[in-house]
């Protein structure tokens, strides 16, 4: 197991230098000083040529050719599969793009923010053409060395295995029955009346209620922290998770329920199989089953009525005991359907509407089919016919408000929907072995679902593909039916 074990040295390396990137970046994104980012571009620019010079050593091809013929156990197997994957995909892009790229993505991730507040799509366009160019770019190589499609070529970097052919089929299901569900529950709500509470609502006091209820979800405040960023996201490492949310003192409401879906990914990055700390294989399997995680959090867990009545003395404790904050009044604020601007804030209904807008946008811009000046018509035109609401010059809660264009995260839109699905999917499992779970999770033990999930997704890590993780766990392969029965359940039922 000679050249195994030295594959191994190699990538345990890279992921302690991944360390200090996820840091450096998370930097970026939360306390460096505006006047830095230039320097702090180049820096990071140069960082991801010098990882990139490591996963493409030629000396990887030899060691992974000679590792295939040692005698190795099945994690090994599966370990030298990813670590196969994960070079090819790495010595397929030139080094030169890779740099082009990252400092094209900073600029223009970092001018985004304020380009945001101020509504300034042509600003934001002459940054983003470049990101776009760039990305096309990728596309194309990998496309020739995958003989996938240019769009695919990048679902494949998030997403192995799944394709166009499989979203266009799995999003026109979904469009035949979700807006008459919309519709439908639209309209039944109408005769509910809710009470929405008045701020405003302290940050330091949704600060505590967001720990508090990150501590009762178990996340492990040793070995992560949560702070402030212009869109919530959670990175880092396993052994250093860097999440963060945003504050609005108007509304609490999807503060808490973002630091509830954040503490979904870090869950699962901080349960990945510590034997395989390092490899390939004890990474997350995906970004569609990252999504489940925090949508498993979030929607499944988060929004019921079991959970809400988990921390309701949490939710008054912090901001009174008063009408508006009555479990009853919560659980209705929680689960309100109103079609949205804002993808991050949309309720679990209206969600995969935006996904599907953004992913038949992103597919056409990578394919050649759509320019990125065009992309303002278009994104009206998708949210009129998808959600009934006019974003025309309204680029702020349009076209701009999303971070993962800025750095070309193309092809990643899909796993949202998907990571819905799969988490529907994993809930309906749980709930067949414990038929008590929400007894169990209204008294404030989810250990009944956290158990389930780290036996059956966090501790496989990369170790089983997707479609054989999901089988594994659940007895069969993706269905979206369970999406659908769900939102059914909870809304109309």
């Amino acid at each position: 197991m000679k050249s195994y074990n030295e594959l191994k040295s190699i990538n345990e390396k890279i992921h302690n230098l991944s360390h200090l990137g996820a840091i450096t970046s998370w930097d970026q994104q939360t306390m460096m000083p505006s006047g830095s980012n230039e320097a702090r571009s180049k820096a990071m620019a140069e960082f991801t040529v010098l990882m990139h010079q490591l996963r493409t050593d030629p000396k990887i091809s030899n060691l992974l050719h000679e590792a295939s013929n040692e005698d190795l156990v099945e994690s090994d197997k599966a370990t030298l599969r990813e670590m196969k994957r994960t070079y090819e995909l790495s010595t397929v892009v030139p080094e030169d793009l890779v740099k082009a790229k990252s400092l094209a993505g900073s600029k223009c991730e970092h001018a985004w923010r304020e380009q945001r507040a101020n509504n300034d799509w042509k600003g934001f366009l002459d940054n983003f053409e470049e990101v776009l160019k760039l990305s096309r770019e990728e596309a194309s190589i990998r496309s020739e060395n995958t003989g996938l499609t240019k769009y695919d070529s990048l679902v494949d970097l998030y997403e192995p295995g799944m394709n166009t052919e499989k979203l266009d089929s799995i999003f026109s299901d979904v469009k035949t029955w979700l807006p008459k569900l919309i519709e439908d529950i639209v309209e039944k709500q109408k005769s509910i009346k809710i009470l929405n509470p008045k701020g405003p609502f302290s940050v330091e006091k949704q600060r505590e209620l967001g720990l508090k209820v990150m501590a009762k979800l178990g996340f492990d405040f040793t070995k992560g922290r949560v702070d402030v960023s212009s869109h919530p996201f959670c990175g880092g490492v396993p052994e250093d998770i860097r999440m963060t949310t945003r504050y609005d003192e108007s509304d609490f409401v999807q503060s808490l329920m973002g630091i509830v879906h954040e503490t979904g990914h870090a869950r699962y990055e901080q349960n990945l199989p510590k034997e395989l700390l390092g490899l390939p294989s004890g990474t997350a399997r995906s970004m569609g089953i990252h999504e489940s995680q925090s949508l498993f959090f979030e929607m499944q867990i988060g929004r019921g009525r079991p959970f809400l009545e988990s921390i309701h003395k949490d939710v008054t404790d912090a901001f009174g005991d008063i009408e508006e904050f009555e479990i009853d009044n919560l659980v209705k604020i929680y689960n309100r359907v109103e079609p949205g601007f804002i993808r991050v804030d949309a309720d679990e209904v209206t969600y995969p509407a935006h996904v599907m807008l953004r992913y038949e946008i992103e597919r056409d811009l990578i394919n050649g089919s759509l320019e990125a000046k065009d992309i303002p018509e278009v994104w009206d035109e998708k949210m009129q016919s998808y959600l009934g609401i006019d974003t025309r010059g309204n680029f702020t809660q349009g076209a701009m408000q999303d971070i993962h264009w800025t750095d070309g995260s193309f092809g990643y839109f899909p796993s949202y929907t998907l990571g819905a699905m799969y988490a529907a999917q994993q809930y309906n499992s749980v709930q067949k072995l414990h038929p008590d779970i929400n007894e169990s999770i209204s008294k404030g033990d989810y250990s009944q679902a956290f158990t389930w999930l780290k036996e059956n997704i966090w501790q496989k890590g990369s170790l089983l593909l997707t479609d054989d993780l999901i089988e594994s766990a659940t007895g069969e392969a993706l269905n979206p039916v369970f999406l659908k029965e769900h939102l059914i359940s909870r809304y109309l039922i």
